[in-house]
């Protein structure tokens, strides 16, 4: 049976650098192009709203001051949590429009408070970097994996003295390309990976191995990051930092389909997709077509 679905907005776009001085990442403009889509009616969604982001302002922000916008940021978090909190106790399954990485500690906050879960991180970087592994930190959509695992500062990974959000043991990644700096970092912690090629070479088997890993007993769900970096930059170029060596979409919708489908699989959120890359609209339609490709 088709769970009820509830698409919410989650725009922000605090945990990325400027792409330009002057200038503001655009990835708060994804939840708009895909509903420009018709995403929403696509999916057979109810429509959960919006939670309005904090103005992007990094003040005087230098390197080593920790993250950036994270006062913010944190604050925006809990709102968010709150309202993903209660679509997910009115048994919704909820679909996240957001901005960048940042927010999967929204969802990752909200179901800490309800249980233990685990998350299927899908991206094209690790976003593992912490004070330990690199010269600084800064942009919190680099460091969400490494966040939500309870590694970073306690205003943004310690919110409601419940970090971690997820436990190492309950997190996958998957995306990477071969170059990760952050992959030994991640082994060491005990997450499990697939790169971007052991992807492409079998969605379906890197998929299982997910569901294998996180259909457990002890889990009660799961959620579902998705930065559509994952994508290869030729199909995907509208994004911060776009990469060769990724997936086509068909390779992205043969993996999400069984994930999404999992009774396990409580949520999605959408990240990085930036319209003021895309002029004419042409990546958002292929994104949108392959999202509702894999929720339907």
């Amino acid at each position: 049976m088709r769970r009820h679905r509830a698409v919410l907005d989650g725009p922000s776009n605090l945990g990325l650098r400027p792409p330009a001085p002057g200038t503001v990442p655009g990835c708060h403009k994804l939840a708009g192009a895909l509903r420009d889509q018709r995403f929403v009616e696509r999916i057979v969604a109810a429509d959960a709203g919006c939670v309005t982001p904090p103005r992007y302002d990094r003040g005087e922000w230098k390197p080593g001051d920790g993250v950036f916008n994270a006062a913010a940021m944190a604050g925006y978090t809990i709102r968010l949590a709150d309202r993903i909190g209660k679509l997910l106790d009115d048994g919704q399954f909820v679909v996240l429009l957001g901005g960048e990485c940042s927010n999967l500690l929204a969802p990752t906050l909200a179901l800490r408070r309800r249980g233990r879960y685990g998350v299927v991180y899908l991206d094209g970087h690790s976003d593992f970097r912490t004070v330990d592994n690199d010269e600084y930190v800064g942009a919190a959509g680099g460091e969400a994996l490494a966040l939500v695992t309870g590694r970073g500062q306690d205003d943004l990974a310690d919110l409601e003295g419940l970090r971690p959000y997820v436990r190492d043991s309950d997190a996958v990644m998957l995306g990477y390309r071969e170059d990760e700096a952050y992959l030994d970092t991640m082994r060491e912690a005990g997450i499990r990976d697939w790169s971007a090629l052991t992807v492409i070479a079998d969605p379906a088997s890197a998929a299982g191995g997910v569901l294998e890993h996180l259909e457990r007993d002890d889990l009660d769900g799961f959620w579902v990051h998705l930065d559509v970096d994952i994508l290869d930059a030729e199909v995907m170029p509208a994004v911060d930092s776009p990469d060769p060596g990724g997936l086509q979409h068909e390779h992205l919708r043969e993996l999400l389909r069984p994930l999404l489908a999992s009774p396990k699989c409580v949520g999605l959120d959408i990240g990085i997709f930036d319209p003021d890359l895309d002029p004419d609209g042409r990546y958002a339609a292929a994104l949108a077509d392959t999202l509702v490709a894999a929720l339907t």
